[in-house]
């Protein structure tokens, strides 16, 4: 088995030359898991597999990481072969503001007759999520406000951080062996985002070693982290993952 993540896009809400932040985990070329479905990520993702995700996992409920809700629905909904296919992962805590967000505008459709999650196969989670037999971990992290905002992370091969904060006492336990860290970064840090100096003032070489960074905001902005030697995921780009380890005892 070969596992990659494509990234559709690498950018801040702002950047939208650089798309909006989402990734896909490809498993032996095929799309396997969907992260995040920003506003312009439907398009991207029909335009490089041809058909809507089986499944996708979000991170939070900003508009730039669940923009993209809205659009899918009506790929779904009128597509009789896809309609309610798409299992969507999120965490528990996030399902009354993922409702509030996207699947409350009263009247899905004018005519009628139709619920927002119809079109979809709701699945919350907490600790994490099986899928086609993989166990995938679920982890809080720091945004915005505490318990708005969880990572992902595939045992051994990859940690999805989402939008955060550094967060070392946490991918000290999710990043502990060897997996490739996808980190939120940009040039300057705020309260809900990683700047580079956090970066580096928050996590040892060994680990700044295995980061990809997105989240960025602009590609003149990447140009400046990659000059500072790392690496920076660009759009459209596909990265190969190292293997998943064996599942652990207690998951799931």
């Amino acid at each position: 088995m070969r596992l990659d993540l494509h990234f559709l896009g690498a950018g801040a809400a702002h950047a939208a030359a650089l798309g909006s932040a989402s990734a896909v985990i490809e498993r032996d070329g095929a799309p396997w898991l969907l992260i995040d479905c920003g506003p312009d990520t439907p398009d991207r993702y029909l335009d490089a597999y041809g058909e809507p995700p089986a499944a996708l996992y979000l991170t939070h409920v900003h508009l730039d990481h669940v923009g993209g809700m809205e659009r899918l629905f009506g790929r779904l909904w009128f597509d009789p072969a896809w309609r309610g296919r798409t299992r969507v992962f999120v965490h528990a805590a996030l399902v009354p503001w993922l409702q509030g967000r996207i699947a409350d505008y009263p009247g899905v459709l004018a005519e009628g007759g139709v619920n927002f999650w119809e079109a979809f196969r709701l699945l919350p989670c907490s600790r994490g999520f099986w899928l086609d037999g993989a166990w995938f971990d679920v982890f809080a992290t720091r945004h915005h406000r505490p318990g708005t905002s969880f990572g992902l992370a595939l045992r051994g091969s990859f940690v999805f951080t989402g939008d955060t904060r550094p967060i070392p006492e946490v991918l000290a336990e999710q990043a502990a062996h060897g997996e490739l860290v996808a980190h939120d970064c940009a040039l300057h840090g705020n309260p809900s985002h990683s700047g580079i100096e956090d970066i580096e003032r928050e996590y040892d070489p060994e680990l700044r070693a295995r980061l990809v960074l997105y989240h960025y905001g602009s590609a003149a902005e990447g140009a400046v982290l990659a000059a500072r030697g790392y690496r920076v995921a660009r759009p459209g780009q596909r990265l190969a993952l190292p293997m998943p380890w064996p599942l652990r005892a207690d998951a799931g």
